[in-house]
């Protein structure tokens, strides 16, 4: 999603991009979406419930109580005039089908992966890859994880040449940030190479 809206002075736009926080569950997308939103972030948590153990896999994630049912948003300014607005996308796969709408207009994505469980990442870099989708590889580090650079996640996840794999703490609006600007400048060279190919 791109938008153009007067600032507060009213004197220039200000352009607002679309982006997706996305992983498998309990990777830390809510912690991410709520670390750097600039605004108190929505959430639609839920208490996990005996039925939903039945399909999701929380082996590693043990401590883990609840889980987003719909998508979490929060917003956060970059610089003057560029605002990103941050939705963050349920982690199960029987909730899937939200993921087409809420990747309609995106600029890009952030895949969030737990190198404990890097496998959980596979159907989103999958998702966004067979649509096209700019997306940079977080590598939220939890203690005790397994210290995996970038290039050996590259290797494990076989992405393509130039996706950029970046390590992050999710909880650290600083770190969070980074990942984002990472993001918004991959996307930027990826959209302006795919139109000059189309015009060329």
């Amino acid at each position: 999603m791109v938008s153009e809206h007067p600032d507060t002075a009213g004197d220039i736009s200000a352009l607002a991009l679309k982006i997706l926080v996305a992983g498998g569950f309990g990777v830390g997308k809510t912690t991410l979406v709520g670390a750097v939103s600039e605004i108190r972030p929505l959430r639609t948590e839920e208490l996990l419930s005996e039925a939903g153990q039945l399909v999701d896999d929380t082996d590693g994630v043990d401590q883990k109580v609840t889980t987003t049912v719909a998508m979490d948003f929060g917003r956060i300014t970059i610089r003057s005039g560029l605002s990103l607005y941050l939705f963050g996308t349920p982690g199960q796969d029987r909730f899937w089908f939200l993921w087409d709408e809420l990747s309609q207009g995106a600029l890009g994505a952030v895949v969030l992966a737990d190198t404990r469980r890097l496998e959980d990442c596979f159907p989103a870099v999958d998702y966004f890859e067979h649509r096209r989708i700019p997306f940079v590889v977080a590598v939220n580090c939890f203690p005790g994880a397994r210290g995996y650079g970038a290039r050996d996640v590259s290797r494990a996840l076989d992405l393509d040449q130039g996706t950029p794999v970046v390590l992050c703490d999710a909880r650290d609006r600083d770190s969070g940030k980074e990942v984002l600007i990472s993001l918004v400048e991959y996307a930027g060279r990826m959209h302006t190479a795919r139109l000059l190919d189309s015009v060329g």
